[in-house]
């Protein structure tokens, strides 16, 4: 371990730490994510801005944790109610994440684990999370509502797994909301955990709602307005297979962007074009 500017550790230099200071500051699990960045053979500078950011990843897996919980136990087996095209889009890429991850591994290539892990649970919160909450919450019916709960509950369960070789007190704490027993002795997630569920789904669809969904926030953010402003309508161009995959997610696309109509026209790249935004209501 070097210092911040990779230079050797010494007590005559002055620059010498202990890991207790950190542990206060940002968590014995931000300490680990940060070892676990560094790659085995290489030298690793001691590097606390790695360290918040997983404290931030941490503080997230327990937060998106809650809200995935929040809905209750699924009547029936999880597999069974997942039904809508999206849901299993999101466990087909996730039984991916898995492969790559498992491969990682095995290679002793432990970050490796951690990247594909950590890019794939940042989509799952940003993008699937928010296309899926109105749904979630009832919003389109209790048969579209119980596959959301249930793709919420069987990634999570995964997620954790994979996790908690980098994360190992956050996903403890999770594991014990809703399971017996340690997640440092559960089974590690195999890909067929998933692909059983997510047979023919077509992993390149929730990547494509979820540029929808981030083309329609960025005009509003560019708008200057909050994110939960509604908009009167917006076109998707791009090829027709990116618009066909996002049609069969239309429903949590609106419900997500807040958008009363989409409209759908033919091109060689995809965008989002024309959002028409809500007049802002007047201060009272």
């Amino acid at each position: 371990i070097l210092d911040p500017d990779r230079k050797k550790m010494s007590k005559s230099k002055g620059n010498a730490t202990t890991p207790m200071g950190m542990v206060v500051d940002f968590g014995a699990d931000a300490i680990r994510y940060w070892a676990a960045a560094a790659r085995m053979g290489t030298d690793a500078a001691l590097d606390t801005a790695q360290m918040k950011v997983g404290r931030r990843l941490a503080i997230k897996v327990l937060n998106a944790s809650k809200f995935a919980l929040s809905f209750g136990e699924v009547a029936g087996e999880l597999a069974d109610a997942v039904t809508m095209p999206i849901d299993k889009s999101m466990l087909g890429g996730l039984a991916d994440v898995v492969t790559k991850a498992t491969r990682g591994f095995e290679a002793f290539d432990y970050t490796r684990g951690l990247e594909v892990t950590e890019a794939f649970f940042w989509a799952f919160c940003d993008d699937y999370l928010e296309l899926v909450k109105e749904r979630a919450y009832g919003g389109q019916g209790e048969q579209s509502a119980a596959s959301a709960r249930a793709s919420l509950r069987i990634a999570l369960d995964v997620l954790l797994r994979l996790l908690a070789p980098f994360l190992p007190f956050a996903t403890e704490e999770v594991w014990s909301w809703w399971h017996d027993g340690s997640i440092h002795r559960a089974a590690w997630p195999i890909p067929d955990e998933l692909n059983t569920i997510s047979a023919q789904a077509d992993p390149a669809m929730l990547e494509a709602v979820g540029a929808a969904l981030a083309g329609v926030r960025r005009a509003k953010s560019e708008a200057k307005v909050g994110m939960r402003a509604d908009v009167l309508s917006a076109a998707l161009t791009g090829p027709p297979a990116v618009l066909s995959r996002i049609r069969l997610a239309a429903g949590d696309l609106s419900a997500a962007g807040r958008i009363a109509t989409l409209n759908y026209q033919p091109g060689d790249t995809f965008s989002v074009r024309d959002v028409v935004l809500a007049p802002a209501e007047p201060k009272a």
